[in-house]
């Protein structure tokens, strides 16, 4: 796994052209692993009309730390305190960030809530490269979410959805710092799937009573097929892709998300944008851009 050397120098300079298809797996995988949370997200607008919020996290959280656990069969007694202590906080941070990006769908739209969100990848990004100059794409996407955010007659959304959305960002940025280190203290899949089975029990005291009396036959079916697109698939391509890449490149390509975000509440939802909020989408995806250049400085 590839590291940074210091502060001032990228990572891309020094990469081998093995290194260079290792970073190009890995992106690719980011882009698969936005479109399957992004369009699940959008997709699960019914399961959260049913369930509400937090008990369609927990019926996610439950089928796909099943499904993996089937799959993966971790060795639990052979893991150290160590891991375990891993396991358990980034299992909770799942549950918490999880919980936090489904209750704020449910308020604002898709695509804003995504804008906001993004922020904490974002960040992470630029401070990976130091307390620089960098920190002014952030500040950029700002700008934009706040564009975002007003639909040209007024603010969109209520102010408890942008403060889950904000919970759910913060929540995202020690995702990817906590699962670069899991990736890397387990063989496989097992640090995965021992944090999505953490994740399912802290969400199930939040999440069972609301959802567990509503599920029948086709509630099962629909919840297992939504449990793969959010969230087993993404989560075991971001993990993989964490293996390839740097946490800051990683950083950067995901902030691309809002863009992804606003088409699938586009195609699916039927959520149009103003050209206000189309400008605020281009100043976060600039964001990125300008994010993605300078890393290359």
């Amino acid at each position: 796994m590839e590291e940074r050397t210091n502060a001032g120098t990228s990572t891309l300079t020094a990469q081998t052209p093995a290194a260079f298809g290792g970073v190009a797996a890995g992106g690719l995988m980011c882009l698969m692993s936005m479109s399957s949370v992004q369009f699940g997200a959008a997709l699960s607008s019914s399961a959260i009309a049913t369930y509400g919020p937090v008990g369609a996290t927990w019926l996610r959280l439950a089928f796909a730390a099943i499904i993996l656990a089937i799959a993966v069969r971790p060795r639990m007694s052979s893991y150290s305190r160590a891991q375990w202590t891993s396991a358990f906080v980034l299992g909770t941070t799942t549950a918490l960030m999880t919980m936090s990006f489904f209750s704020s769908i449910e308020r604002i739209p898709l695509g804003l809530a995504v804008a906001i969100d993004f922020l904490g990848p974002l960040s992470v990004a630029t401070i990976g490269y130091g307390l620089n100059w960098r920190l002014i794409w952030p500040l950029v996407a700002a700008f934009g979410v706040l564009a975002l955010a007003h639909d040209g007659e007024g603010w969109v959304g209520d102010s408890l959805g942008v403060l889950f959305a904000f919970g759910a960002g913060t929540g995202w940025a020690i995702y990817i710092v906590l699962t670069k280190k899991i990736g890397a203290s387990f063989r496989g899949l097992e640090g995965l799937s021992m944090s999505l089975m953490v994740a399912a029990l802290v969400a199930t005291p939040f999440g069972f009573s609301d959802a567990a009396p509503k599920l029948d036959a086709f509630g099962l079916v629909e919840m297992v097929g939504l449990a793969i697109l959010v969230p087993l698939l993404p989560y075991t391509l971001e993990l993989i892709a964490l293996r390839r890449m740097p946490t800051a490149s990683f950083g950067i390509l995901m902030s691309l998300e809002p863009a992804i975000a606003a088409l699938a509440g586009f195609v699916i939802l039927a959520q149009p944008m103003t050209f206000l909020q189309m400008a605020g989408t281009a100043l976060v995806v600039a964001a990125s851009a300008g994010a993605t250049f300078s890393a290359r400085q």
